[in-house]
């Protein structure tokens, strides 16, 4: 897999999560180690995104890393504002 498939599979898990799943929009960054994907969502959406105590964004940390497990490259997941 690469990085596109990867960014898709999270942009499918937040719009699942989300009330307005059309501002959903997940960008790729890309350095020579490590790969950051960075998660927009609605304003009114960002708190179904973080979680009580960010526990549904370490859940979608934890599923990236899973699924990332055997690359070369570190990913990490960002959501922003």
């Amino acid at each position: 897999m690469n990085s596109t498939e990867y960014a898709e599979f999270i942009a499918y898990i937040t719009k699942s999560l989300v009330q307005y799943p059309e501002d959903v929009v997940v960008e790729t960054i890309e350095g020579e180690r490590s790969v950051i994907l960075e998660v927009r969502v609605s304003e009114t959406d960002i708190g179904k995104v973080v979680g009580r105590q960010g526990r549904i964004a370490r859940a979608l940390r934890t599923l990236l890393q899973a699924v990332t497990a055997r690359q070369t490259k570190r990913y990490a997941l960002e959501i922003l504002d």
